[in-house]
């Protein structure tokens, strides 16, 4: 496992690792800053919780969601890690990697500026696919084997999410037919803003993973070192790419929290806490399973299907409509940004 003074050493050799650290740490940034805030943004628009408290919460599980489940399971990363080769020239490979993470950083600013809560992790996994396609000049470089997960996650975030949502938004007001309706409230409002906690920890867990791979790939190009050899993930690059992305939140959180949790669908408590619940169990299962899924997909289709539970007129489709042509168009999007950057970079250098 490579310790921080071996870092800091395979820099001193490889002044252009620094230049993709930074740049991997832009996107985390980014991801904090749209992902990390679309997983707390429903309990702020039922009004159980205010945007500044949700930011802060975010940023405590985001952390703690990284660390702590880096030490249960990383089997997230390990698809990540595995799912492209950049070939064998490092030099090569780290331009490849440095044009990919300048992608995904435009794409997820674009998405920012217009408050549209885009997918970090197809953008990264799009980025890194269409580099790896420019080094190879063709479907060398990618792994079919891990990349059909990113398949069957997808599948996993929308029509779970949605489902769970949509179930137990509907089976929430058959067992509590007899509650008192204040206290039920006060109750589902208290425990909306614990399951978007449970939200923000997962985001930590399967979001910074992928990222935090990205990272350790790069610094294991930079060693001359296959991925395989490095020895795992150490706590330093765990706690660098959990506080990155805990800023990303703080700074920029506001804008996707107001399209997510207020513009979309207007819930009930109980319809909140059964979008949170509903998520962090997908999220949950897949991360175990080393599924690489998109938070935002799995949260906002949890978050539409407590909402048509009750009433399918009660979700702004129009928004939703919006943010599903983004998720559409990140793939291919962002796979063809980092094939001609990757192509233009390594032309340049």
């Amino acid at each position: 496992m490579i310790s921080f003074p071996q870092f800091l050493q395979i820099l001193a050799s490889n002044p252009f690792l620094a230049v993709v650290m930074v740049l991997i740490l832009g996107t985390i940034f980014v991801n904090g800053s749209t992902d990390a805030a679309n997983a707390i943004a429903e309990p702020v628009g039922t009004r159980s919780i205010g945007v500044n408290e949700a930011i802060a919460m975010s940023v405590v599980c985001n952390f703690v969601g990284l660390v702590a489940m880096s030490f249960i399971s990383t089997a997230v990363a390990d698809t990540m890690s595995g799912m492209v080769d950049f070939g064998g020239d490092t030099h090569a490979a780290l331009i490849a990697l440095a044009a990919a993470t300048v992608g995904i950083v435009a794409w997820g600013v674009g998405a920012w500026i217009f408050g549209i809560p885009t997918s970090e992790s197809h953008a990264l996994i799009a980025g890194l696919t269409g580099a790896a396609l420019a080094v190879h000049g063709g479907l060398g470089g990618v792994n079919m084997g891990e990349w059909v997960k990113v398949v069957y996650g997808l599948v996993l975030s929308t029509v779970l999410g949605y489902l769970a949502g949509w179930g137990i938004a509907k089976l929430i007001p058959v067992a509590c037919r007899n509650a008192d309706r204040r206290r039920a409230n006060d109750f589902f409002g208290r425990m909306q803003v614990v399951g978007a906690a449970g939200v923000a920890l997962m985001h930590g867990a399967q979001d910074g993973q992928k990222f935090m791979s990205t990272a350790m790939v790069a610094i294991a190009l930079a060693a001359n070192m296959g991925v395989s050899d490095v020895g795992g993930f150490p706590l330093w690059i765990e706690v660098l790419c959990a506080g990155v992305m805990a800023l990303g939140t703080a700074v920029g959180g506001k804008k996707i929290i107001k399209t997510v949790g207020m513009s979309m669908v207007q819930l009930d408590k109980y319809q909140g806490f059964a979008a949170s619940i509903s998520a962090t169990a997908s999220l949950l299962v897949a991360t175990l399973t080393g599924l690489p899924v998109s938070t935002t997909h799995t949260k906002t289709a949890a978050i539409m299907g407590a909402g048509a539970a009750e009433n399918v007129r009660s979700v702004n489709w129009a928004i939703a409509k919006d943010m599903v042509l983004t998720w559409v168009f990140t793939f291919p999007g962002c796979g063809l940004i980092g094939y001609l950057l990757a192509r233009l970079f390594l032309v340049l250098f």
